[in-house]
């Protein structure tokens, strides 16, 4: 009982994983069903063993992403000190990996504006993951900082990389994210990058 408990664990992960990453994609209306399961390597019967419907699959999603996303960045910026800890988000986040890989970036980037168009659980779930985000970046800023600039950094940030993956100039987009890298360095009271640096 406790294998079948544990695979059926793991099987949703990997439809809630798979799901993501097609929401990333083509947004939450451009999932279907029976081609997520299908891309999984299962039955469009068995959706329901996991989901009640595609509503609470979106959901669910949605909580996958950012449990992800935090998990990732648990993992960069362990042991590091807070300033490290912030500059390593900010440089990573206003990155070209993170423009060019938006089947696994942040949700922020690729989801928000398909999200402001749903309601219900995905919504709160988006609420949640929003929140959780702005917790972590508020515990890296100084402790002087102002209560909103967590929120108007983030705000920055999810912008530049949304106008960056926008744009068909890949020097101009390159440009976008460097600008940006050193605005919020400034606005964190982080040192400047070097001229020409990457992150």
């Amino acid at each position: 009982m406790r294998y079948a408990a544990e695979h059926k664990d793991e099987t949703r992960t990997k439809v809630l994983r798979a799901a993501a990453s097609a929401m990333r994609q083509h947004g939450p209306d451009g999932v279907g069903v029976a081609e997520l399961m299908r891309s999984v390597g299962l039955t469009h019967g068995g959706f329901y063993a996991h989901f009640r419907n595609k509503d609470d699959l979106v959901a669910q999603a949605v909580t996958q992403m950012f449990t992800d996303a935090g998990r990732k960045w648990d993992r960069a910026t362990a042991g590091l000190p807070r300033e490290q800890a912030l500059g390593t988000y900010i440089d990573r986040y206003l990155s070209a990996t993170h423009r060019d890989d938006a089947s696994r970036g942040c949700p922020l980037t690729s989801v928000a504006m398909d999200l402001s168009r749903q309601t219900g659980d995905a919504r709160a779930a988006f609420d949640a993951g929003v929140a959780s985000l702005l917790a972590r970046l508020s515990a890296w800023l100084p402790a002087d900082a102002p209560a909103a600039l967590a929120s108007s950094v983030l705000t920055e940030m999810v912008g530049a990389v949304a106008l960056a993956r926008a744009v068909s100039d890949k020097t101009l987009s390159d440009q976008i994210l460097a600008a940006a890298r050193q605005s919020v360095r400034q606005r964190t009271a982080l040192p400047a990058l070097a001229a020409g640096a990457m992150p």
